[in-house]
């Protein structure tokens, strides 16, 4: 399984927080916006603290997506 967090980049472009913003005001740690950067996995408790802030659900912020093999196999 594969972490993408695209939606949770542009709903931040949306709401107008950059990541400086939202880590202060979610109370995150820098490294915790660095490892979703790179789609990485975080505690869950940061990803309910990103979605109080932003007031939005998990689904609102990052998805889930099967990894796929070569030979196109999940």
């Amino acid at each position: 399984m594969v972490l993408d967090y695209n939606k949770l980049w542009k709903l931040m472009i949306d709401k107008n927080i950059n990541k400086t913003e939202l880590c202060k005001r979610a109370k995150i740690s820098t490294n915790a916006m660095a490892k979703m950067g790179k789609n990485e996995s975080v505690s869950l408790e940061t990803l309910v603290k990103v979605c109080a802030i932003l007031e939005c659900n998990l689904n609102d912020i990052v998805e889930v997506k099967r990894e796929v093999d070569k030979n196109g196999n999940n």
